[in-house]
């Protein structure tokens, strides 16, 4: 598929940077995210890679690689370049059993983390995982369980999102206040719809595609946040659906919850 010119030119800076350090090192990228779900929005989105190294990343390699990442990163500030960097070998079992990984999470390197290292990662790579480097994936046996997926998702929303809920409901802290901008209650909206889209379907959907499900999904009284969400992602520069922040964050703090209750204490038809 064809990907977005400044996606384009972010690997390929990379690519070129990454084997100037260390020859031979990264054999394989593949892109998963929005880009891999045909839902890469140049204002909003990051492009999320698995790099596949030829071997599991010394001390001198992982020098290699966060030296490549900076360089990358002041050629090409945006959009940020967030993954994982694995070997063929751990692609093709249970992502939860590899542990801490060199990755990149929110622009900055860290020598181990396991964020990115799960099924849905594993999922879009196997299904629909965008090659700039490498055998087709396809080609790579990559491993893909759906109730590990469907454990991983309900995880996530009881662990992850319930916190992020707690926090964001604090209004005098950093993450309360991030909830009065636009951004935060689009991704975090869309996002705790694409986890219920995925416990309904044992699939993974973008977050604009994941917001028209919502819409389906909920009763409609949530419509209004949705539409907000959607327009946000889609062209932040329409007017808002909401008189004040205020209330658009008290709205999304609202749906969230209703998500995660609904995801995980199901009603009974």
């Amino acid at each position: 598929m064809p990907i977005h010119p400044r996606v384009q030119t972010l690997t390929e800076a990379f690519l070129h940077n990454v084997d100037a350090e260390s020859p031979g090192l990264v054999e394989g990228l593949y892109l998963t995210g929005s880009v891999a779900l045909d839902d890469f929005r140049p204002h909003t989105s990051d492009v999320d890679f698995v790099v596949v190294t030829s071997r599991s990343p010394s001390g001198s390699d992982r020098e290699a690689l966060r030296r490549a990442h900076s360089r990358t990163r002041a050629q090409v500030p945006r959009p940020q370049f967030n993954g994982i960097h694995v070997t063929w070998e751990d692609l093709t079992r249970d992502p939860m059993s590899c542990g801490p990984v060199v990755s990149v999470l929110g622009g900055k390197f860290r020598k181990g983390s396991g964020a990115d290292v799960n099924p849905a990662t594993w999922h879009i790579l196997a299904e629909r995982g965008v090659t700039v480097r490498g055998p087709l994936p396809v080609e790579l046996a990559v491993w893909d369980e759906p109730e590990s997926l469907r454990a991983w998702a309900l995880g996530n929303l009881d662990e992850q999102w319930r916190r992020w809920r707690a926090k964001a409901g604090k209004l005098v802290s950093p993450r309360g206040l991030a909830a009065l901008g636009s951004l935060a209650p689009s991704w975090s909206v869309l996002s705790v719809s694409r986890v219920h889209f995925t416990l309904r379907t044992g699939e993974i959907t973008s977050k604009s595609a994941a917001g028209m499900y919502a819409l389906h999904a909920f009763p409609e009284r949530w419509q209004r946040i949705v539409n907000e969400c959607l327009r946000i992602r889609r062209d932040g520069r329409r007017p808002s659906l909401y008189e004040n922040s205020l209330a658009r964050r008290r709205a999304a703090l609202d749906y969230i919850e209703m998500v995660l209750d609904d995801a995980l204490h199901p009603r009974l038809a």
